[in-house]
């Protein structure tokens, strides 16, 4: 009997033992280690973190060599300052080589104007990228690398913001420079670690980490095709056109701008925006090859993104896709048979996510590519095949818009039509089409919205042209006399119009059902 509870208080010591001391089994040995669990853990974190911290050391050593200081000169014409006091006595306390400025006679002085950003090596022989907002309009650039050594440079190309990416190319006489691997911004994840270097009010070669916020940033005013890599690694002014890297080393984005909330504040707040390295490789090609940039163009309206209501009225699950409001006439879209109203929600199997994102997928495409365009079409799928045309320059594309004219209010004629959803109308005569731009248009036109109706919080405005109730045409009054009576009891009601100007969109409004 003592036997037995004496075994049973050695197995439990035993066990105690092993718990408190702690025992491992080397996967390539045959013995036990004894080892403490508490002090192991510590030392475990401590390697961990060693290594890391190692890690993120020896990629900065690696990558900063590749990013530099761009610097720029410019002479600004100005009208001369008209002092109040004499000339000689104002020159004798400020002179004008203390001013900075050289004297142009009656005609006024220039003044020399300093910018300062960064760049990135891209190739051992001194291709440069940067941002086309840094170097615009330099009369002189100069690249500062990381050991000091300084170099003249020559642009190469730029795509400027306003129609473009806000890209520039630089050239540098250099050999063997250390040129920055380009990554697959496509494999970026949101949440993944990032770094970015830069020149940030010139401190140069300055470091910061952070992640990836977001990627497919667009819409903000920043540039027309770059669709951004949001980053919550600090970028200040002077950090654009430096490097956002990834954790193996790669380009992976440009820096190029800050998100301040519109207020006079030039720090971070932790939103930046990078251009994704694969839109970098193309627009970079192109400017080094043929000095400009060559976009992929259908020749659709778009800018539309669809609402619930609309994705509803337009029978899709969810809202997604490009809403088409427009397509004109001989270009590749028409000829493709794409058609106002469909909603494009995928090109040579992308998945296409709004209006901006089919934007950004046409132009990256290379002209004369034939693409294929699943759509739906009134709730059914449609698959189409479209030879993408070369993108006009920007003015052309604005010349194809309408140069329409500020609506205005026009009193209702006692023969108009009963208000249909608060919504007065006018059939089209050559004085409306001419005043609001609708020429060689046909419809109905708005001529009063009552105020915080349906209608008007839906986007109806005076001067707007309806073409379209409920997928049907309205070519005249008579077409919409009869269209609205059929449904004047639904209670939403999807219209086609165009603005004045000629933009087109289509509107989803809430229908209050008329009494029987």
């Amino acid at each position: 009997m003592f036997r037995l509870n004496s075994t049973k208080w050695i197995v439990l010591l035993v066990i105690v033992a092993i718990i408190a001391v702690g025992i491992t089994v080397g996967r390539d040995e045959n013995h036990f280690t004894t080892q403490t669990a508490v002090g192991q853990t510590i030392d475990d974190d401590f390697e961990y973190l060693e290594r890391a911290n190692r890690a993120f050391i020896g990629l900065v050593n690696r990558v900063t060599p590749s990013v530099v200081q761009v610097t720029t000169k410019k002479l600004i014409k100005e009208r001369r300052f008209q002092h109040p006091f004499d000339e000689d006595l104002f020159d004798y306390f400020f002179p004008r080589r203390d001013r900075g400025e050289r004297d142009r006679g009656d005609d006024g002085v220039e003044r020399e104007s300093r910018g300062l950003g960064s760049g990135v090596i891209v190739s051992d022989d001194g291709y440069i990228l940067t941002n086309n907002h840094v170097i615009e309009g330099a009369d002189d650039i100069t690249v500062v690398l990381q050991n000091g050594q300084d170099y003249k440079a020559e642009l190469v190309g730029r795509d400027a913001g306003s129609g473009g990416t806000d890209l520039a190319v630089l050239k540098i006489d250099g050999k063997g420079l250390p040129a920055l691997a380009i990554g697959n911004s496509d494999e970026l994840q949101v949440g993944e670690w990032v770094i970015a270097v830069g020149s940030p009010f010139g401190l140069s070669q300055t470091v910061t980490r952070g992640i990836v916020s977001a990627k497919g940033r667009s819409n903000n005013g920043i540039a027309t095709y770059a669709d951004f890599i949001q980053t919550d690694a600090p970028i200040n002014r002077g950090n654009s056109g430096g490097a956002l890297i990834n954790i193996r080393g790669e380009l992976i984005g440009i820096n190029t701008a800050i998100y301040t909330n519109g207020s006079f504040a030039q720090g971070n707040v932790g939103i930046g925006f990078a251009i994704p390295s694969n839109l970098v490789k193309r627009i970079m090609t192109d400017l080094i090859d043929k000095g400009e940039v060559e976009r992929g163009w259908l020749g659709v309206h778009i800018g539309q993104n669809l609402t619930p209501e609309l994705a509803e009225a337009f029978k899709l699950d969810e809202p997604r896709g490009a809403l088409i409001t427009g397509v004109i006439k001989g270009t590749p879209a028409a000829e493709g048979g794409v058609k106002r109203g469909d909603v494009i929600v995928e090109i040579d199997n992308i998945p296409i996510r709004d209006s901006s994102h089919l934007l950004h997928v046409v132009a990256a495409f290379e002209v004369g590519k034939t693409v294929k365009i699943k759509a739906i079409r009134r709730g059914k799928e449609k698959n189409l095949k479209v030879k993408l045309g070369r993108r006009p320059p920007q003015e052309e594309l604005v010349a194809m818009r309408r140069n329409g004219r500020s609506p205005r209010f026009i009193p209702a004629p006692e023969d108009d039509v009963e208000a249909f959803a608060s919504i007065q109308v006018r059939d089209l005569t050559d004085e409306l089409a001419q005043r609001y731009g609708h020429e060689d248009e046909k419809g109905v036109v708005v001529v009063d919205v009552e105020r915080q109706s349906p209608a008007a919080k839906a986007g109806v405005e005076v001067g707007d042209l309806i073409q379209e109730i409920e997928w049907e045409k309205i070519e005249g009054l008579s077409d919409y006399i009869k269209r609205i009576k059929e449904v004047k009891n639904e209670s939403k009601v999807t219209l086609y119009v165009k603005h004045a100007g000629g933009r087109g969109e289509y509107l989803t409004l809430k229908n209050l059902p008329q009494d029987k």
